[in-house]
């Protein structure tokens, strides 16, 4: 068994770009090498900093896999005479492929026999193999953005400065980017840039710890927490907890240090989400709280150099922080000077979307919309509704949110608090933002979940109404999301709204503003919701089955959706039981394949006892079924349908449905199956199982 080392040093690498690049890396290395047939018995590892991708395969086979080939040649006919003797056609078969003709075999093939032979392929070593593939496997490692440089040709993140590439110590040779791989790598830029020799795996790591380089970003990770909480004990404090700026940071160096600043008292008087804002986007800084939680005048920012004379670096910090809270001051103070409600106006000043007019016209479609919610979901919220969609936009227009568009959404909930309007009000003006990512948390309180529906709502109806709606993975306006985000809210406050009226009113309210083809974009918006809720239900684990049963026979009703597939879940798992209620199902759909229009059951016109007996099956069970799903019992409904599975196979054994001696009778056994079929569906589409 041999180990694969493989390191590319670059110039430095978005922090933003490196984890998602390590995780494509590590899974394209495992599918290249089972591709290759090169077994790899232990886990393939993926590291980087700032200005390497490392790669680690121990356990990795000497060389590929051997593999038998069977090639097919002329048919046995004309492969050989009637006496057995091998023909020219043989004979030749067997030269070309290098074997003797006595080593033919014969194969059978749906087209008759063939001669035929089977040969061994020794596998290559890996060296050699990775001297070809690893180029290949380099270019292919994803990135947000890559660039170009020199007249190379080659383009990837940032220019490479060097390759590292050691199979058992010794060089895997090849060129890429203008360079040739060795075994040499480099340490820290400025505490250790000298080259360093390298002959393996442990030796790497251990040059790279002398190195002042953490090659691996979990540990630079635990580092900066430890640092950081060191440094902002210093104060008597403790850095705030924020996961996503630890793995920011331990992205942006190679060497973790700290160090604890401080700022003037006065700025504490700002909103702590300004300060923490401005600290953390711009600075790359953790703020600091005190035992009790109350954020301090302090901060602590993560170096990428042990600082000879830490006392320089603070000052740096605090100068460069200095500025910002200044401004972020000034910005609050002069945005305070207009109460939050004056700031609609300004909204038609500011452009949503060019064929689809002004903010203020979003903010007034949306309003509409949310009003027609509030009054289906909670009809005693209508006037804080209506004012948290007057409210919710008006940030945008602030000085705040323009020097800091993520707090768009939180400096409206408080400027409105400070304006002095009612809490709730307040938080949905925050809340309506939410989810802020597919799997985000979801508004707390229903006035935020209203008019965020309602706002993502005419986002994604005007859109495809100007024909932006998503096309392969490109989706500028995060339609997919908002529609995840608005079936997710749906099902999580058990909204008893249907999807259909929703859409469909979103539409007339956008045909006020813009013209086009609202069946049409009814039909494609639903269809689009329709493929996202697969989706979501398939992430949450159910089968495309079941979903497709469910949402086939009805898709309208968000909040009940999930209860007939955890029911029909259930169901689906008695075995023989499922199975000869689906093949029932089956067996009616497929005779009404032959009826041309829908008819009318005449129970007058029944001729033989199965079909009296299936009817009054069909009205007895009619009412029960309605009652079950009105409360929801789908487990019952479900049951209940299993009686039908006799009545209906008695039918079709006892008499003759497509009958041509009685047109009406024919008509009357159809009818009879077409309302069979429309009571199944009532709960699920069983045709949809692959049974």
């Amino acid at each position: 068994m041999a180990e694969l080392l493989l390191e590319i040093g670059t110039e430095e690498i978005p922090s933003g770009y490196l984890n998602d690049a390590l995780k494509e890396f590590k899974k394209i290395t495992a599918s290249k090498l089972q591709a290759l047939r090169i077994k790899v018995s232990s886990d393939i590892k993926a590291y980087g900093t700032p200005r390497r991708i490392v790669l680690v395969a121990l356990n990795l086979a000497d060389k590929q896999e051997d593999i038998v080939e069977e090639v097919v040649g002329p048919p046995k006919n004309v492969a050989y005479s009637t006496e057995g003797e091998p023909t020219k056609a043989a004979l030749g078969f067997a030269q070309r492929q290098g074997v003797d003709v006595k080593d033919l075999g014969v194969k059978s093939t749906p087209k008759g026999e063939y001669v035929c032979v089977k040969r061994k392929i020794a596998g290559l070593p890996t060296r050699e193999i990775l001297s070809e593939a690893l180029p290949e496997l380099i270019s292919e490692i994803p990135w947000p953005k890559s660039m170009r440089w020199g007249n190379i040709g080659f383009s990837f993140v940032r220019p490479i400065h060097w390759i590292l590439a050691l199979l058992d110590g010794q060089v895997i040779p090849f060129e890429l980017a203008g360079l040739r791989s060795g075994n040499k790598t480099r340490g820290h830029r400025f505490m250790a840039p000298t080259e360093v020799e390298v002959n393996g795996v442990e030796d790497y790591i251990e040059k790279m710890k002398k190195a002042w380089v953490m090659i691996d970003p979990e540990e630079r990770q635990k580092r900066v927490v430890e640092v950081a909480e060191k440094a902002a004990a210093e104060v008597g404090g403790t850095p705030s907890e924020d996961q996503e700026l630890v793995s920011t940071v331990a992205n942006l160096v190679e060497f973790p240090s700290a160090v604890c600043g401080s700022f003037e008292e006065r700025f504490l008087a700002l909103p702590e989400e300004v300060l923490i804002t401005a600290m953390r986007e711009h600075q790359r800084y953790f703020a600091v709280r005190d035992r009790n939680g109350i954020l301090m005048a302090n901060f602590v920012t993560i170096n990428n150099t042990i600082a000879k004379d830490p006392a320089v670096v603070r000052k740096g910090n605090e100068r460069v922080l200095r500025a910002r809270l200044t401004d972020a001051e000034f910005f609050f103070q002069e945005d305070r000077k207009r109460p939050l409600i004056d700031r609609l106006e300004d909204l038609k000043e500011v452009i949503y979307q060019a064929d689809l007019g002004t903010s203020y016209q979003k903010v007034m479609r949306f309003s509409e919309l949310a009003d027609f919610l509030a009054k289906a979901i909670a009809p005693q919220m209508l006037d804080a509704v209506s004012l948290t969609c007057r409210l919710c936009k008006c940030d945008l227009v602030t000085h705040m949110v323009d020097e800091f568009p993520s707090l768009q959404g939180k400096m409206g909930e408080i400027y409105a608090r400070l304006d002095g309007h009612p809490e709730e009000v307040c938080i949905g003006i925050c809340e309506h933002y939410m989810p802020a990512r597919a799997r985000g948390e979801l508004p707390g309180g229903l006035i935020g979940a209203i008019v965020g529906m309602a706002d993502r709502m005419d986002t994604i109806v005007g859109c495809f109404a100007v024909g932006l709606e998503p096309t392969g993975t490109a989706d500028p306006f995060a339609l997919r999301r908002h529609a995840l985000a608005i079936l997710r809210i749906l099902e999580d406050i058990s909204a008893p709204v249907s999807l259909a009226d929703f859409v469909k009113k979103a539409a007339e309210i956008l045909e006020k503003d813009i013209s086009f083809d609202k069946t049409a974009i009814i039909s494609r918006v639903m269809d689009f919701f329709r493929e996202r809720y697969k989706q979501l239900m398939l992430r949450s684990g159910y089968g495309s089955d079941e979903i497709e049963a469910v949402i086939s026979a009805e898709f309208d009703r968000i909040d009940l959706l999930r209860p007939r597939l955890v029911a029909l879940k259930e169901f689906a798992q008695t075995g023989e039981q499922f199975e000869a209620l689906a093949l029932t199902f089956k067996r009616v759909r497929n005779i009404l394949k032959k009826a041309d229009r829908r008819y009318e059951v005449d129970p007058s016109g029944f001729k033989e006892k199965c079909e009296v007996d299936l009817w009054n099956l069909f009205q007895g069970s009619r009412e029960n079924l309605e009652g079950y799903l009105a409360k929801g019992d789908y487990a019952s409904a479900l049951e209940m349908l299993k009686d039908f599975r006799g009545p209906v196979d008695r039918f079709f054994e006892e008499v003759e449905i497509l009958t041509k001696d009685d047109e009406r009778l024919r008509q009357n056994r159809l009818a009879l199956l077409q309302a069979i079929e429309q009571l199944f569906l009532k709960v699920a589409d069983f045709s949809k199982f692959s049974i």
